[in-house]
């Protein structure tokens, strides 16, 4: 019952699992391409936060295969995906576990690009979220800081990044400290995202540091813009910077906020494409499994 009423409830959830998406975050990505092309001529991509891998399904459909396909392996692009967790394998993506923060974790990208930079840099990660909403965002914004310490590292002049953020009061500090290093940043929300959810993307393109900035020092240049922010006092509505909202995607197409009916009677629910790998109730099951086996001693 459970299984079939979530199902009917998210055109996406199903969606993903008939197409063979492990997550449906998938869709925002193709969504996000669909509104600003990121993915063409991409060579080399790192994908932050990967986990599930939804994203780096999408680069290896989008980027790697097709290349396959035309029979000129030696022309594919080269995918690395970065998390904490443990991921299932996907053909064409090479796979760090690590700390995006960490410049060991930076260099260990850069190697597999063979001294060459990334093209794009891409994140979906978020943080467990709370239910308060000013702290979520607030996490949220530091987490897209972060991220930043491995795309200065990483990231060639003129390339893009694409990140989740939390939609909220603050987001102008957030889209400011991104124009120092991208002129052009918008942030988009894509159709296959909830008008529920307060989540949304920047796109950041033509990625432009400034004179003689080195990525060490990238924590101080943002701690300085946050300080500027504190000292300009209260600011009228014509002095705020006003940040742009454009929903992308098929508007014409499926509503994540609508229930649809299913194609038929039919229907056969499917399961997740890939189950979690390394799952935080695993040993919760076993607990359980336990304590139940005690109990039939008994």
């Amino acid at each position: 019952m459970g299984k079939a009423s979530k199902d009917k409830r998210d055109i996406y959830y199903r969606k993903a699992k008939e197409e063979g998406w492990r997550a449906r975050s998938a869709f925002k990505l193709l969504q996000i391409d669909e509104a600003f092309s990121i993915l063409e001529g991409v060579r080399h991509v790192v994908d932050l936060c990967a986990a599930p891998g939804s994203w780096s399904q999408v680069l290896s459909r989008r980027l790697y295969l097709p290349a396959l396909q035309a029979g000129r392996p030696e022309d594919a692009p080269k995918i690395v995906a970065v998390d904490l967790q443990p991921m299932a394998p996907i053909e064409g993506v090479t796979q760090i576990q690590g700390d995006i923060t960490s410049t060991l974790t930076a260099n260990q990208v850069i190697s597999h690009f063979h001294g060459e930079k990334a093209d794009l840099v891409v994140s979906d990660g978020a943080p467990d979220v709370t239910g308060l909403h000013d702290m979520d965002e607030f996490v949220q914004a530091q987490l897209i800081l972060a991220a930043l310490t491995i795309v200065t590292h990483v990231l060639r002049p003129g390339g893009s990044f694409v990140a989740k953020v939390f939609r909220g009061k603050e987001a102008a500090l957030l889209y400011s400290q991104l124009k120092i290093l991208f002129p052009d940043v918008t942030i988009a929300k894509p159709k296959s995202s909830r008008n529920s959810s307060i989540e949304a993307f920047v796109v950041c393109r033509n990625y432009t540091p400034p004179p003689n900035f080195r990525p060490e020092a990238l924590q101080g240049l943002l701690d300085r813009t946050t300080s500027a922010q504190d000292d300009r006092g209260e600011q009228t509505l014509e002095e705020r910077l006003l940040v742009p909202f454009l929903a992308c995607g098929d508007l014409s197409g499926y509503d994540a906020d609508q229930s649809y009916d299913l194609p038929d009677d039919n229907y056969q629910s499917l399961d997740p494409v890939q189950p979690p790998t390394a799952p935080a109730y695993r040993s919760a099951l076993a607990f359980k499994k336990q304590s139940q086996g005690k109990l039939q001693a008994v």
